[in-house]
Protein backbone atom coordinates (compact mmCIF):
# COMPACT_ATOMS: atom_id res chain seq x y z
CA UNK A 1 0.00 0.00 0.00
CA UNK A 2 1.36 3.41 -0.95
CA UNK A 3 1.96 5.81 1.88
CA UNK A 4 0.47 8.66 -0.18
CA UNK A 5 -3.06 8.16 -1.46
CA UNK A 6 -3.69 9.73 -4.86
CA UNK A 7 -7.45 10.01 -5.31
CA UNK A 8 -9.47 10.90 -8.42
CA UNK A 9 -12.48 13.06 -7.59
CA UNK A 10 -15.46 12.83 -9.93
CA UNK A 11 -18.28 15.36 -10.15
CA UNK A 12 -21.69 13.91 -10.92
CA UNK A 13 -24.42 16.11 -12.32
CA UNK A 14 -27.67 14.33 -13.03
CA UNK A 15 -26.54 11.15 -14.85
CA UNK A 16 -23.23 12.39 -16.24
CA UNK A 17 -19.81 13.58 -15.19
CA UNK A 18 -18.82 17.24 -15.40
CA UNK A 19 -15.74 19.28 -14.65
CA UNK A 20 -15.82 22.90 -13.62
CA UNK A 21 -13.49 25.81 -13.02
CA UNK A 22 -13.95 27.50 -9.66
CA UNK A 23 -17.38 25.85 -9.44
CA UNK A 24 -18.47 27.43 -12.73
CA UNK A 25 -18.14 26.75 -16.48
CA UNK A 26 -19.27 23.17 -16.12
CA UNK A 27 -18.23 20.89 -18.98
CA UNK A 28 -19.63 17.45 -19.67
CA UNK A 29 -16.81 14.88 -19.64
CA UNK A 30 -18.56 11.53 -19.97
CA UNK A 31 -20.43 8.65 -18.47
CA UNK A 32 -19.61 7.77 -14.84
CA UNK A 33 -19.66 4.02 -15.42
CA UNK A 34 -17.13 4.28 -18.25
CA UNK A 35 -14.88 6.43 -16.08
CA UNK A 36 -15.09 3.92 -13.23
CA UNK A 37 -14.03 1.12 -15.59
CA UNK A 38 -10.97 3.12 -16.68
CA UNK A 39 -9.94 3.79 -13.08
CA UNK A 40 -10.38 0.09 -12.37
CA UNK A 41 -7.98 -0.73 -15.20
CA UNK A 42 -5.54 1.90 -13.96
CA UNK A 43 -5.70 0.52 -10.40
CA UNK A 44 -6.56 3.81 -8.71
CA UNK A 45 -5.97 3.90 -4.95
CA UNK A 46 -9.53 5.00 -4.22
CA UNK A 47 -12.18 7.26 -5.67
CA UNK A 48 -14.41 10.10 -4.48
CA UNK A 49 -17.77 10.67 -6.18
CA UNK A 50 -19.46 14.00 -5.45
CA UNK A 51 -22.98 14.51 -6.80
CA UNK A 52 -23.47 18.26 -7.14
CA UNK A 53 -27.06 17.90 -8.39
CA UNK A 54 -27.93 15.87 -5.28
CA UNK A 55 -26.45 18.64 -3.15
CA UNK A 56 -28.75 21.22 -4.72
CA UNK A 57 -31.93 19.17 -4.61
CA UNK A 58 -31.17 17.61 -1.21
CA UNK A 59 -31.81 14.02 -2.26
CA UNK A 60 -29.65 11.14 -3.45
CA UNK A 61 -29.93 9.07 -6.63
CA UNK A 62 -29.40 5.74 -4.87
CA UNK A 63 -29.98 3.74 -8.05
CA UNK A 64 -27.13 5.51 -9.84
CA UNK A 65 -24.64 5.36 -6.98
CA UNK A 66 -25.46 1.68 -6.49
CA UNK A 67 -24.57 1.06 -10.16
CA UNK A 68 -21.32 2.98 -9.71
CA UNK A 69 -20.35 0.94 -6.68
CA UNK A 70 -21.10 -2.36 -8.41
CA UNK A 71 -18.61 -1.44 -11.15
CA UNK A 72 -15.83 -0.20 -8.86
CA UNK A 73 -12.93 -2.36 -7.67
CA UNK A 74 -11.39 0.32 -5.45
CA UNK A 75 -12.58 1.93 -2.18
CA UNK A 76 -15.25 4.56 -2.82
CA UNK A 77 -16.37 7.68 -1.02
CA UNK A 78 -19.65 9.39 -1.85
CA UNK A 79 -20.91 12.89 -1.14
CA UNK A 80 -23.97 14.87 -2.18
CA UNK A 81 -27.42 15.30 -0.70
CA UNK A 82 -26.60 13.54 2.59
CA UNK A 83 -29.05 14.85 5.16
CA UNK A 84 -29.47 12.12 7.77
CA UNK A 85 -27.93 9.09 9.44
CA UNK A 86 -30.35 6.96 7.43
CA UNK A 87 -28.72 8.31 4.26
CA UNK A 88 -25.30 7.47 5.68
CA UNK A 89 -26.29 3.93 6.60
CA UNK A 90 -27.86 3.34 3.21
CA UNK A 91 -24.79 4.58 1.31
CA UNK A 92 -22.42 2.47 3.39
CA UNK A 93 -24.81 -0.45 2.99
CA UNK A 94 -24.35 -0.19 -0.78
CA UNK A 95 -20.66 -0.90 -0.26
CA UNK A 96 -19.18 2.58 -0.09
CA UNK A 97 -16.30 2.88 2.34
CA UNK A 98 -16.86 6.54 3.24
CA UNK A 99 -19.50 9.24 3.17
CA UNK A 100 -18.49 12.82 2.39
CA UNK A 101 -20.63 15.33 4.28
CA UNK A 102 -20.58 18.99 3.31
CA UNK A 103 -23.73 21.14 3.12
CA UNK A 104 -25.67 18.81 5.41
CA UNK A 105 -23.23 19.68 8.18
CA UNK A 106 -23.44 23.39 7.41
CA UNK A 107 -27.16 23.19 8.12
CA UNK A 108 -26.85 20.79 11.05
CA UNK A 109 -23.32 20.21 12.40
CA UNK A 110 -24.50 17.39 14.67
CA UNK A 111 -25.00 15.27 11.55
CA UNK A 112 -21.26 14.58 11.69
CA UNK A 113 -21.34 13.34 15.26
CA UNK A 114 -24.51 11.32 14.65
CA UNK A 115 -22.96 9.63 11.60
CA UNK A 116 -19.67 8.97 13.42
CA UNK A 117 -21.52 7.51 16.41
CA UNK A 118 -23.69 5.27 14.24
CA UNK A 119 -21.10 4.12 11.69
CA UNK A 120 -17.66 5.01 13.02
CA UNK A 121 -15.45 8.05 12.48
CA UNK A 122 -13.37 6.25 9.87
CA UNK A 123 -16.40 6.26 7.57
CA UNK A 124 -17.11 9.99 7.90
CA UNK A 125 -15.33 12.62 5.81
CA UNK A 126 -16.11 16.29 6.37
CA UNK A 127 -15.77 18.21 3.11
CA UNK A 128 -14.97 21.90 3.48
CA UNK A 129 -15.28 24.14 0.43
CA UNK A 130 -12.99 27.16 0.75
CA UNK A 131 -12.95 30.62 -0.81
CA UNK A 132 -11.00 33.75 0.07
CA UNK A 133 -12.64 37.07 0.82
CA UNK A 134 -11.24 40.46 -0.19
CA UNK A 135 -9.19 40.56 2.99
CA UNK A 136 -7.58 37.23 2.12
CA UNK A 137 -9.33 35.26 4.85
CA UNK A 138 -10.20 31.64 4.09
CA UNK A 139 -13.95 31.30 4.58
CA UNK A 140 -16.31 28.34 4.28
CA UNK A 141 -18.21 28.38 0.98
CA UNK A 142 -21.74 27.06 0.42
CA UNK A 143 -22.12 25.55 -3.05
CA UNK A 144 -25.91 25.86 -2.95
CA UNK A 145 -25.95 29.63 -2.50
CA UNK A 146 -22.62 30.32 -4.27
CA UNK A 147 -21.60 32.46 -1.31
CA UNK A 148 -19.17 32.32 1.57
CA UNK A 149 -20.54 32.19 5.06
CA UNK A 150 -19.21 33.99 8.10
CA UNK A 151 -17.15 31.05 9.30
CA UNK A 152 -13.36 30.75 9.18
CA UNK A 153 -12.14 27.51 7.59
CA UNK A 154 -9.66 26.83 10.39
CA UNK A 155 -12.40 27.03 13.03
CA UNK A 156 -14.81 24.88 11.02
CA UNK A 157 -12.13 22.24 10.39
CA UNK A 158 -11.39 22.06 14.09
CA UNK A 159 -15.09 21.73 14.88
CA UNK A 160 -15.64 19.00 12.27
CA UNK A 161 -12.77 16.98 13.73
CA UNK A 162 -14.08 17.53 17.24
CA UNK A 163 -17.55 16.37 16.17
CA UNK A 164 -16.08 13.07 15.02
CA UNK A 165 -15.10 13.37 11.36
CA UNK A 166 -12.36 10.85 10.65
CA UNK A 167 -10.98 12.84 7.74
CA UNK A 168 -11.15 16.36 6.30
CA UNK A 169 -11.49 16.94 2.54
CA UNK A 170 -10.25 20.48 1.98
CA UNK A 171 -11.62 21.71 -1.35
CA UNK A 172 -10.06 24.96 -2.57
CA UNK A 173 -12.74 26.48 -4.81
CA UNK A 174 -10.50 29.35 -5.97
CA UNK A 175 -8.10 26.81 -7.49
CA UNK A 176 -10.56 24.15 -8.60
CA UNK A 177 -10.01 23.26 -12.25
CA UNK A 178 -7.26 25.87 -12.72
CA UNK A 179 -4.16 23.60 -12.73
CA UNK A 180 -2.51 26.28 -10.55
CA UNK A 181 -1.32 23.84 -7.88
CA UNK A 182 -2.55 23.45 -4.33
CA UNK A 183 -2.45 26.31 -1.82
CA UNK A 184 0.27 24.83 0.37
CA UNK A 185 0.02 27.59 2.97
CA UNK A 186 -3.67 26.82 3.47
CA UNK A 187 -2.95 23.10 3.69
CA UNK A 188 -0.20 23.68 6.23
CA UNK A 189 -2.41 25.90 8.38
CA UNK A 190 -5.36 23.48 8.50
CA UNK A 191 -3.19 20.36 8.89
CA UNK A 192 -1.53 21.93 11.92
CA UNK A 193 -4.92 22.46 13.59
CA UNK A 194 -6.50 19.02 13.21
CA UNK A 195 -5.33 15.59 14.29
CA UNK A 196 -7.29 13.69 11.63
CA UNK A 197 -6.01 13.07 8.08
CA UNK A 198 -6.34 15.97 5.67
CA UNK A 199 -7.04 15.36 1.96
CA UNK A 200 -6.17 18.29 -0.32
CA UNK A 201 -8.36 19.03 -3.35
CA UNK A 202 -8.30 21.85 -5.88
CA UNK A 203 -5.61 22.94 -8.33
CA UNK A 204 -3.47 19.88 -9.00
CA UNK A 205 -1.75 19.66 -12.38
CA UNK A 206 1.08 17.21 -11.73
CA UNK A 207 2.32 14.63 -9.25
CA UNK A 208 4.83 17.23 -8.11
CA UNK A 209 1.90 19.35 -6.93
CA UNK A 210 0.73 16.38 -4.89
CA UNK A 211 4.22 15.98 -3.40
CA UNK A 212 4.12 19.63 -2.31
CA UNK A 213 0.68 19.18 -0.74
CA UNK A 214 1.91 16.18 1.24
CA UNK A 215 5.04 18.04 2.31
CA UNK A 216 2.76 20.82 3.59
CA UNK A 217 0.85 18.38 5.79
CA UNK A 218 -1.78 16.65 3.65
CA UNK A 219 -2.15 12.93 4.28
CA UNK A 220 -3.51 12.39 0.75
CA UNK A 221 -4.39 14.39 -2.32
CA UNK A 222 -7.43 14.35 -4.58
CA UNK A 223 -7.74 15.81 -8.06
CA UNK A 224 -10.28 16.03 -10.84
CA UNK A 225 -9.09 17.84 -13.96
CA UNK A 226 -5.63 16.30 -13.70
CA UNK A 227 -7.14 12.85 -14.32
CA UNK A 228 -9.76 13.93 -16.86
CA UNK A 229 -8.08 16.36 -19.28
CA UNK A 230 -5.03 15.80 -21.45
CA UNK A 231 -2.80 18.13 -23.47
CA UNK A 232 -2.83 21.88 -24.14
CA UNK A 233 -6.35 21.78 -25.59
CA UNK A 234 -7.71 19.85 -22.59
CA UNK A 235 -9.09 16.94 -24.54
CA UNK A 236 -11.12 14.57 -22.39
CA UNK A 237 -9.00 11.52 -21.56
CA UNK A 238 -9.53 9.61 -18.32
CA UNK A 239 -6.13 8.63 -16.98
CA UNK A 240 -4.21 7.78 -13.82
CA UNK A 241 -0.47 7.31 -13.15
CA UNK A 242 0.97 3.80 -13.19
CA UNK A 243 1.95 2.06 -9.97
CA UNK A 244 5.59 2.36 -11.07
CA UNK A 245 5.27 6.12 -11.57
CA UNK A 246 3.64 6.55 -8.17
CA UNK A 247 6.39 4.53 -6.50
CA UNK A 248 9.10 6.54 -8.23
CA UNK A 249 7.43 9.80 -7.21
CA UNK A 250 6.53 9.00 -3.60
CA UNK A 251 8.84 6.15 -2.69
Amino acid sequence: MLRVRVIPSLLLKDLGLVKSVRFAKERYVGDPINAIKVFNDKQADELIVLDISATKRGSINFELISRINREAFMPLGYGGGIRSVDDVRRILGLGYEKVVIDSGALDRPELISEAASACGSSSVVACIDVRRDKAGRHLVYDYRTKKTIARLVREWAEKCAHLGAGEILLNDVDREGTFAGYDVSLISDIASRVTVPLVALGGAATLEDIKKAVAAGASAAAAGSMFVFHGPHKAVLITYPTRETLKETFG
